[in-house]
C-alpha cells in the first residue's frame, strides 16, 4: 500500500494514499495508533463485554446491549452492505484490517490495557457499523416513553407537554450556515458545535483523508471509517444537529412458556413462537451472569421476560440477575407485568446508512452531499450544506417510521392491532432565510418527526447574533460558539420579582437577580446565585406530594433510569411547570420564595465557575498520568454555559452544577479558503494519557478559541508510525 502520514502542531493526522480503500486501512491504523484503548473500550461495549474488565458498573449496559441483540444487528447490516454496496462493505473492512494492523503497536503506548489486564482482539468487518449502533442506541432517547407513560399515568396526558423538552439523557448541537450575500468573503460559513457527554479520549477525531478522488478534513467517529458529521471537501462542506426525531418504538409484550420456548402474543390476538436462547456475561471480580435473550416479531426484549417486568432486572452492585416470579394473579393485567421490545430501523431493514459514507467522501457540490445522505438512516440528523458555486442545502436525513401517533408517546401493547409500521417518512426540507439558517434541536424542519425538542432559546438567540451585524467572516464565529445569554431564567427571575415580604437578606438578593444581566459567565457571583435559586426550586418542586409517585425508582434497567428521574426532569422543564397557568394546586410562589430566603441565609461564595465544572467520563476515572497540570488547568476545569446558553455545558438543575454534557467540538468552515477554517475538541488529537497531544487543546476549548485547519502540505510533518 502507497499511505503517507503527517501531523499538524497539534497532532492531527493528515492521511494521504493512493485510493479510497489504502485510505482507509491508514485511518484505521492511525486511529488504532492515537486511541487504542477507546477503540477497545468501544468494540467491547458493542458487543455487550464490556463488564468483563470495567467491571460490575459496565454490567447495565452489557445487558442492554446483548438483549438488543446490537452485534447480531451490526453483522445483519454488514452482510446486507456486501450485497447492496460491494464497494463499501470492502472499504470498511479495509478499516477494520487497519486497526488490526496498529492496535498491538498503540496498545503498547496505552497505559489502562496493563491496568485493565486486557489483550487487544480482533475487529470485524462489522464492528465499525457495532460501533456506529452502540454510540446512537440511546441517541432519539426512546426511555423517554417510559417516562411519558409514567407521568401520563400519575399526572394526566398534559404532563406531556409540560414536560416535553430535551431532557437529561438526550444530546444536541447548534449549528448554523451564513450564505455568502451575508459574508466578507462572499462564500458561505458553516459553523456549531455538537453536544454530547464529554469524553476523554473525545468522540470526535479531527482527521484529514486525502487520495485521488478526494481530500477532506473533517471530525470522524473513533472506530467507524469516513466523515459522517462534520466535514470539509474543498469546494462543498456540512455539518449535522440532532433533528429529535422519534424513530424507535418501545412495545409492551405479552410473553409465555411452553415446552418449546417462548411465545408472544401479537395483534392478531394468536400467540407465536419467539427466538430464544441464554448468553453469559462475564464481569470482572465478581460471577459471571446468565442472561435470557428474547426477540419476538417488533424486536428483541430489552427489559422483562414472561415472568413480569422485574424478571432479569440487574439488582444492586451485585452483578446478579434476579428474576421475579408473579403468582398467577398477578399475570399481565397491569402493564407493569409485561416485557419491554424495542423496534428501530437498523433490525428492521438491515440498513445502518452506510451507504452514503463513501459519496459524502466524494461530495463536490451540495446536490452530491444531498444524494449522499438519501442513504441515511440513523441517527436522524438535520443537516446544513454550501459549496463554492453558492448553492446551500437544509433538509433532515434519516429512516423516521410511519405509524400511530401513540407510538410516538409511549410504549404500545404489541397484542392490539394499529400499531404497526407502514413505511418510512419523507424527509423534510427548509430554506435559507435572509442569507442565514439555524439549527438548535428546536422544533424546525423535524417538528412533525418528534415530541421532545429544545426550546427555542439557543436557536433564536444564535439568530439574533448573526442579525446584529450584515457580514460576518470565520474569526467571528467564536463569540457565538461562547455566548452565555439564558433567556430561560425569565420565568423563575418573574417569579421572583412578583415576591413581597421577603426578609433583608433574602430582598437584597432579589435585588441582585433582577439587576443580573442573564449571562451564565465563569466569573459571574450574580450566575452563582441564579444557580443556587433554580436548583432550591427544583427540589422543593420535586419534593410536592403530587409528584410522589414518579419518585419510585421503575423496575427498568439501570442504564434507561437518567431519563426516569424526577428531579432532572423538572430541572430542564422548569421554565414550562412555572409558566404553566396551573400546576397541580402547587403554589409555586411560595416555592420560589422558600428557596429565594434559603439562598439567601447561605449564598453561593464564588462565581459560578466554582461549582460549574466539567466531569468529563472516562472508562476508568481515576486513571493516573492525566496532564491537565501541565497546561495549568484544575483536574476539573471550572466553566461558563449553562444548557440552555449557546455555549450549552449542561448542568443538572437541583442534583449538580457540574456539566457532564457540553460542546464535543467546535468548528468553522470556511467556504473561501479552507485554511482559514479552525476547530477544537475538548481534549486532543491523542488518547494516551501523558501524550504532548493529549490534553492540549483543552485551554483552547475553555476559551473558545479554535486551531487552524491547515490545508498545505508543506506546513505538515511527516511521521512514520511503526506497527511493531
Amino acid at each position: 500500500m502507497t499511505t503517507e502520514t503527517y501531523r499538524d502542531a497539534w497532532g492531527v493526522p493528515h492521511l494521504r494514499a493512493s485510493t479510497a480503500r489504502e485510505l482507509a486501512h491508514a485511518q484505521g491504523r492511525v486511529t488504532a495508533h492515537d486511541r487504542a484503548w477507546q477503540l477497545e473500550v468501544e468494540r467491547h461495549r458493542a458487543q455487550g463485554t464490556s463488564a468483563a474488565f470495567l467491571g460490575a458498573g459496565a454490567l447495565s449496559w452489557d445487558v442492554l446491549v446483548r438483549r438488543a441483540r446490537l452485534d447480531d444487528t451490526a453483522r445483519r447490516c454488514f452482510a446486507a452492505l456486501e450485497r447492496r454496496d460491494p464497494e463499501t462493505a470492502d472499504w470498511v473492512r479495509a478499516y477494520a484490517e487497519g486497526v488490526d494492523a496498529g492496535l498491538a503497536a498503540g496498545a503498547r503506548r496505552a497505559p489502562e490495557f496493563a491496568r485493565a489486564g486486557l489483550t487487544p482482539g480482533r475487529w470485524q468487518p462489522w464492528t465499525p457499523l457495532g460501533v456506529w449502533l452502540s454510540t446512537h442506541i440511546l441517541f432519539a432517547g426512546f426511555p423517554a416513553k417510559l417516562w411519558r407513560e409514567q407521568a401520563v399515568r400519575h399526572l394526566g396526558p398534559d404532563a406531556v407537554g409540560l414536560f416535553a423538552t430535551d431532557g437529561p439523557g438526550s444530546a444536541g448541537s447548534n449549528g448554523w450556515l451564513v450564505g455568502g450575500d451575508r459574508t466578507e468573503s462572499g462564500h458561505a460559513l458553516i459553523a456549531g458545535d455538537p453536544h454530547r457527554y464529554i469524553e476523554d479520549p473525545g468522540v470526535y477525531q479531527q482527521i484529514r483523508l486525502a487520495c485521488p478522488e478526494f481530500d477532506v478534513v473533517g471530525l470522524a467517529v473513533p472506530g467507524v471509517p469516513g466523515i459522517a458529521h462534520f466535514g470539509h471537501t474543498g469546494t462543498v462542506a456540512w455539518a449535522i444537529t440532532n433533528a429529535m426525531a422519534d424513530y424507535q418504538d418501545l412495545y409492551r409484550e405479552r410473553l409465555r412458556r411452553t415446552g418449546a420456548g417462548v411465545e408472544a402474543l401479537g395483534p392478531d390476538g394468536a400467540w407465536h413462537r419467539a427466538t430464544r436462547h441464554t448468553e453469559t456475561v462475564e464481569v470482572a471480580g465478581e460471577p459471571p451472569v446468565e442472561i435470557e435473550v428474547i426477540e419476538t416479531g417488533r424486536g428483541p426484549v430489552i427489559a422483562g421476560g414472561p415472568e413480569g417486568l422485574e424478571a432479569g432486572v440487574v439488582e444492586g452492585g451485585t452483578g446478579a440477575l434476579r428474576p421475579r416470579r408473579l403468582a398467577p394473579e398477578d399475570e399481565p393485567q397491569a402493564a407493569d407485568n409485561t416485557a419491554l421490545a424495542l423496534r428501530h430501523p437498523p433490525r428492521v431493514t438491515e440498513d445502518l446508512g452506510f451507504g452514503a459514507l463513501l459519496p459524502l467522501l466524494r461530495a463536490r457540490t451540495v446536490a452530491d452531499v444531498d444524494r449522499a445522505l438519501d442513504a441515511w438512516t440513523e441517527p436522524v440528523n438535520v443537516v446544513q450544506a454550501a459549496d463554492t458555486a453558492g448553492g446551500t442545502l437544509h433538509r433532515v436525513a434519516g429512516r423516521v417510521p410511519i405509524r400511530a401517533e401513540a407510538n410516538r408517546i409511549h410504549p404500545v401493547p404489541a397484542w392490539e392491532p394499529g400499531h404497526e409500521w407502514h413505511g418510512m417518512h419523507e424527509t423534510p426540507y427548509a430554506g435559507v432565510t435572509d442569507g442565514i439558517a439555524v439549527m438548535a434541536n428546536q422544533r424546525g424542519p423535524a417538528a412533525s418527526l418528534g415530541v421532545e425538542f429544545a426550546p427555542p432559546h439557543r436557536a433564536a438567540r444564535i439568530r439574533a447574533l448573526l442579525d446584529a451585524r450584515r457580514t460576518w467572516t470565520a474569526d467571528g464565529m467564536p463569540a457565538i460558539h461562547t455566548d452565555t445569554r439564558l433567556a430561560s431564567a425569565g420565568p423563575l427571575l418573574d417569579h421572583v420579582a412578583g415576591l413581597d415580604g421577603l426578609s433583608p437578606q433574602a430582598s437584597h438578593l432579589r435585588a441582585r437577580l433582577l439587576a443580573w444581566d442573564r449571562h451564565m459567565d465563569a466569573d459571574s457571583t450574580e450566575a452563582a446565585v441564579y444557580a443556587a435559586v433554580r436548583g432550591a426550586v427544583v427540589r422543593h418542586l420535586a419534593a410536592q406530594p403530587v409528584f410522589a409517585p414518579l419518585t419510585e425508582p421503575p423496575a427498568y434497567p439501570d442504564v434507561l433510569l437518567p431519563w426516569l428521574g424526577l428531579v432532572p426532569r423538572i430541572g430542564f422543564a422548569l421554565e414550562h411547570l412555572l409558566r404553566a397557568q396551573q400546576l397541580w394546586g402547587i403554589d409555586r410562589a411560595e416555592i420560589v420564595r422558600t428557596a429565594l430566603e434559603e439562598v439567601a441565609a447561605e449564598p453561593p461564595a464564588g462565581p459560578w465557575s466554582d461549582t460549574h465544572r466539567l466531569a468529563a467520563w472516562r472508562a476508568f476515572p481515576d486513571r493516573p498520568g492525566e496532564s491537565y497540570a501541565e497546561h495549568g488547568l484544575d483536574a476539573e476545569p471550572g466553566l461558563a454555559g449553562d444548557h440552555d446558553c449557546v455555549l450549552c455545558t449542561s448542568a443538572v438543575p437541583g442534583l449538580t452544577d457540574r456539566a457532564a454534557r457540553g460542546p464535543a467540538a467546535r468548528y468553522v468552515w470556511d467556504l473561501a479558503d479552507r485554511a482559514r477554517s479552525g476547530w477544537a475538541v475538548p481534549f486532543g488529537a491523542d488518547g494516551v494519557p501523558g501524550a504532548p497531544h493529549h490534553h492540549d487543546q483543552l485551554p483552547l476549548w475553555l476559551k473558545g478559541e479554535l486551531a487552524p485547519v491547515v490545508t498545505d502540505w508543506t506546513l505538515l510533518e511527516r511521521t512514520e508510525e511503526s506497527d511493531d
